[in-house]
């Protein structure tokens, strides 16, 4: 009898489930159409399906969830599908192209053409590294490990000179430098007066090279690479989301690449630390400063008329706050929705392993908004980057045969471009937070084992979700200027 009473049960739970996944199937947004582009330009759209279908798809997810039992989520995350070994051979050598690479760029900013659409240094850093690299990162792992320009000359330093004797740093000080350092690096790209002017940005970049290189060897690179180089950092947490998953052997080298789902690798991660949840939190705020900034909303609040933008220079005291005052924000939301959900669920965990520990539930909503965000810079200013490589010098270079390729800038430009475009981008944001649900579930599940008490304590933190796929969608189609 107990039998046909648990197969009844878990027939109910399927049902259920396909009501519930077929009820999100009918929300899905409808088409609307609009002009958009990249910055300073004005996006105007209909969103109100696409919000509210949004915050439905995000609800639906944890609605499903909720009634799911634990092990079919987590016998999900554990399926690998083997494909090959290979070892760290190449390592230094890729990294030492990539050096040398890097020191071109440098040069290039400083000898180079001054217009930031034709000097290979701006448009590579600020879009093939940080946003094509990005987006790479989340499906393809870490590359970056591969790709720095440190490990290799470090490697070669540590070959002539042997091992040196390093500093280790106290355990208290987490990756605080990363933090810091990451700060810089967004209050340089989203409120300095110039930061695609090349000869400035030369600058920056080649005394953050020395910078980091100087620590590494009184540090170690391992040792600086995960505490104070935040694009180690930042690329290492993306990579976790990633479908490629590389398992290192012990005392060998090599190791397999393996298939997974994605965000299956957050599934075991551990708690961060207070400096690591500092630093995903920043990751995730800076971005949305970054569309916040540049809204008439926003500028409004301060008087600045927003077609009459004064320019950077007139608004860094308030670039500088809003900056801080979005990280401040976004990390009381985020502590808020985890002490609510810890009081829900009667758990007796610590508030910092709550939060060390759900705070990577945020990789998936930091990626999706940079990958939406930046896309239109991307698909734009990817194909200058394309074109400036080819002749880094201006000197009438055509060494990739791309130098004189014809820019493509209505494939963000007009109403059938403008549809596909946003579509692509709603539907990164709303997946981004779909999928930060399951992965908020399988830690919550980690924390309580019962899965009721898991579900109560993920409830403020979907309602936080949701708002904040709300106001994702807004600030892809309020009115923005340059």
């Amino acid at each position: 009898m107990s039998g046909r009473t648990e197969g009844g049960a878990v027939k109910r739970r399927r049902l259920s489930l396909a009501l519930l996944l077929a009820a999100l199937c009918f929300v899905s947004p409808t088409p609307a159409f609009a002009h958009a582009s990249d910055r300073g330009h004005v996006l105007l759209l209909p969103t109100g399906y696409y919000v509210a279908g949004g915050a439905l798809a995000v609800a639906a997810s944890f609605l499903v969830l909720a009634l799911l039992p634990p092990d079919s989520i987590n016998r999900l995350w554990r399926r690998r599908l083997p494909l090959f070994a290979f070892g760290d051979g190449a390592r230094t050598i890729v990294s030492l192209i990539s050096f040398a690479g890097f020191a071109i760029l440098v040069a290039a900013g400083l000898f180079g053409s001054r217009d930031p659409l034709s000097n290979p240094l701006p448009l590579t850093i600020w879009t093939l590294l940080w946003v094509g690299l990005a987006s790479l990162q989340g499906l393809f792992g870490n590359l970056w490990s591969w790709l720095n320009p440190w490990y290799g000359p470090w490697r070669v330093i540590s070959h002539l000179f042997g091992k040196r004797r390093t500093w280790r740093p106290p355990p208290w000080l987490g990756c605080w430098p990363a933090v810091a350092l990451f700060f810089a690096f967004a209050w340089f790209e989203l409120i300095d007066p110039a930061p695609d002017d090349p000869a400035r940005l030369a600058w920056a970049a080649g005394f953050y090279w020395l910078l980091s290189f100087a620590a590494m060897l009184v540090f170690g690179y391992r040792d600086w690479s995960r505490r104070g180089e935040f694009l180690a950092v930042f690329f290492a947490m993306i990579a976790r989301f990633a479908v490629v998953e590389r398992n290192e052997v012990e005392r060998n080298e090599d190791g397999r690449l393996s298939l997974c789902w994605p965000g299956a690798k957050l599934s075991n991660a551990a708690p961060l630390s207070p400096s690591g949840l500092a630093f995903l939190l920043l990751a995730l705020s800076s971005v949305s400063f970054d569309g916040l900034s540049k809204t008439f909303f926003w500028l409004g609040l301060f008087g600045i008329n927003p077609l009459e933008f004064p320019g950077r220079t007139a608004v860094i005291g308030i670039g500088t706050f809003g900056l801080v005052l979005t990280f401040v924000l976004l990390a009381a939301a985020f502590i808020l929705a985890i002490v609510l959900g810890q009081r829900l669920a009667g758990s007796e965990h610590s508030l910092s392993q709550a939060a060390g520990l759900l705070v990577w539930s945020i990789v998936p909503i930091a990626l999706a908004y940079h990958v939406a965000h930046y896309l239109t810079a991307l698909l734009v200013d990817g194909q200058y980057a394309v074109a400036a490589l080819s002749d880094p010098f201006a000197l009438g270079w055509n060494l990739f045969g791309t130098a004189d390729m014809q820019i493509e800038a209505g494939v963000v430009a007009g109403a059938g471009s403008a549809w596909w475009l946003w579509n692509l981008q709603a539907g990164v944001i709303i997946a981004g937070h779909m999928l930060a649900v399951l992965v908020a579930h399988g830690l919550a599940w980690r924390l309580h084992p019962v899965p009721a008490r898991a579900t109560l304590s993920q409830f403020p933190l979907t309602v936080l979700m949701i708002a904040y796929t709300v106001f994702g969608l807004w600030l892809l189609a309020t009115p923005a200027a340059g």
